[in-house]
């Protein structure tokens, strides 16, 4: 048997900061690099995001997508035939509905806003025709339905939703397919999908290989790595700029769809007053903070001053306001008082949970430095990291009252092409089937306000502009300190000349999402 020397091979060595799961794109505790990049190879979607950044029809799953009745407001998605899984089982129907009860039903998904607008979702033609049906007119309809799962394999799977794709992909539905995954080596060997439908890769093998940000810069030096993208500090990026002095390399910035926030959370009880979480924003030095989470990396130009719109994407305009309040004064006339320099009421001190994801950084990094930062100003707190899926299942429950609740959380805010989705989903209000529909908080930060919440729906059914909304909405979000971002995370593109057709990507969509387009062209 023959075999091809490796400089031969049609393949590319992707450096990149961890390979570790989970891989649910859905999901806040899967959210990363290889996440995004995954999800894009190997699951179909009904969109993808064009290079302007508008949503594009997928003509590899989809024939048709359009809006075909007005009351109640229809939407119809006519599938190819020809679409389906690498386990033969046809792309259809029961995959949008499966996708839709979890994104409605499950803690920790990401913009569900959309989705609680879905009534029902008829099939028709064999699953191939499928009829989404909204309770109201939804003029981001686009948004939804990407990186479908395969519900055939997971709807009935030990440990259901929670454990849907945590350490693998049972079937997949794009240009590649998992040759390996290996998180304790940390490679992952992605080959062409000889059961793709549609054009096949150009690729015969993409490799994604784990190292130290030092390491990857010493493979690309060597040839051994070809693309690198990882969220560089300012060491890497010394370091990449030694490499272009030596060799022709691209560099670009690819910002994520991710922001970094703290939120001060309303539903815990040490947190109701709007008087202490005021102090405590007051009292954190968020500079210090983007400092530390950004690590002078390309994220440090990637100021978050908004709520709800990312730094990049077009339409964004700072509006935070200035700071006002001196902490010590709304500390007290919420009736805390300071002895021996530390905070306190009714004899018992002031003592805040402070959470992050455990092992996900930057978030832990800024947790520690909220963390010590109020501790300096008198108030105690503990850091709390527990594992991602329980941190979003079960320490953020959206009506934890009890003394154990988590009063601030450093957490991402997710951008999935819908900032009216992303408004609704991370400050709106749902309703409480037990208590007659009584509005509740549908967000991670327990926040539920009634005054405003008309806005944000007429903001998600199209009733009024977005502009509009988040001019009426922004300022009562900055005056309740409900959340802070801090900035947008953003990965470090290196690209050796070899690499061709390798790009920043569409905006979001990650510079993989084009893999299947790149070519390997030995120099």
């Amino acid at each position: 048997m023959t075999v091809v020397p490796k400089e031969k091979q049609n393949e590319l060595v992707v450096g990149v900061d961890d390979v570790a799961g989970g891989y649910n794109p859905h999901t806040l505790a899967a959210q990363s690099t290889v996440t995004t990049a995954l999800s894009s190879l190997l699951l179909p979607s009904t969109f993808r995001t064009d290079e302007d950044g508008s949503p594009r029809v997928d003509l590899d799953l989809l024939v048709s997508a359009e809006v075909t009745d007005a009351d109640p407001y229809t939407v119809t998605y006519t599938l190819r035939r020809d679409a389906s899984w690498s386990d033969s089982a046809p792309i259809a129907a029961e995959d949008f509905v499966y996708l839709w009860q979890r994104m409605r039903e499950e803690p920790g998904v990401i913009n569900p806003a959309g989705y609680r607008l879905i009534d029902d979702i008829a099939s028709r033609e064999g699953g191939k025709v499928v009829e989404v049906v909204f309770s109201e007119p939804y003029p981001g309809w686009r948004s939804l339905f990407h990186d479908l799962l395969p519900a055939h394999l997971l709807k009935d799977a030990p440990g259901g939703w929670g454990t849907a794709l945590a350490d693998s992909f049972p079937a997949t539905g794009g240009p590649f397919a998992v040759r390996t995954l290996d998180q304790p080596r940390g490679e992952i060997i992605l080959e062409r999908n000889d059961r793709y439908w549609e054009q096949p890769s150009a690729l015969d093998r993409l490799i994604l290989r784990r190292a130290s940000q030092h390491d990857i810069v010493e493979a690309l030096d060597t040839s051994d790595n070809h693309v690198a993208l990882i969220r560089a500090d300012a060491i890497a990026l010394r370091d990449v700029d030694e490499l272009a002095e030596a060799k022709p390399v691209t560099v670009t910035t690819v910002p994520r769809p991710e922001v970094v926030t703290v939120l001060f959370r309303p539903a815990a009880p040490r947190m109701g007053d709007v008087r202490v979480r005021t102090a405590i924003a007051n009292t954190l030095d968020r500079d210090e903070l983007i400092a530390v989470g950004t690590r002078s990396g390309p994220s440090a130009h990637l100021r978050a001053d908004a709520q709800v719109i990312p730094p990049s994407r077009p339409g964004y305009t700072a509006t935070m306001p200035p700071e006002t309040g001196d902490p010590a004064q709304l500390l007290t006339e919420a009736g805390y008082t300071r002895t021996d320099g530390q905070w306190g009421r009714d004899g018992r001190r002031l003592e805040l949970t402070i959470a992050a994801p455990a092992g996900i950084e930057p978030y832990v990094a800024v947790a520690n430095e909220v963390q010590r930062q109020l501790s300096l100003s008198g108030i105690a707190g503990r850091v709390l990291t527990t594992q991602p899926n329980e941190l979003f299942g079960q320490d953020l429950g959206l009506t934890d009252a009890s003394d154990n609740a988590v009063d601030i959380a450093v957490l991402p805010r997710l951008d999935t092409g819908d900032s009216a989705a992303v408004l609704a989903s991370s400050f709106g209000c749902t309703t409480s089937p037990q208590d007659g529909g009584t509005p509740i908080p549908g967000n991670l930060s327990g926040f539920c306000d009634q005054a405003v919440q008309p806005v944000v729906e007429q903001a998600l059914s199209g009733e009024v502009l977005l502009s509009d909304a988040l001019a009426a909405v922004e300022p009562v979000l900055w005056q309740q300190a409900v959340s802070m971002p801090l900035f947008q995370v953003a990965d470090l593109l290196v690209v050796l000349p070899e690499a061709e057709g390798v790009t920043a990507g569409a905006p979001f969509a990650g510079p993989l999402s084009a893999a299947s387009t790149w070519r390997r062209e030995d120099r």
